[in-house]
């Protein structure tokens, strides 16, 4: 399995089915999963929840 600016990618070859589980971090949007098959490759989209964001909190005093 590879990380490539954000993303994961994962190489198999395979005939036939096949069952691929994985588990998505906590802040993964899970309202908003996309996938796509196209020329055999599965593409597979999770956006991050707005909880995953870093902010800055400014403290006066």
């Amino acid at each position: 399995m590879k990380e490539h600016a954000g993303a994961v990618r994962r190489h198999t070859r395979r005939i036939g089915q096949f069952d691929y589980r994985t588990t998505l971090p906590p802040n993964s949007d899970t309202e908003h999963i996309s996938a796509d098959l196209t020329n055999g490759i599965l593409t597979v989209r999770v956006l991050k929840t707005e909880q995953g964001k870093a902010h800055r909190i400014e403290i006066t005093g």
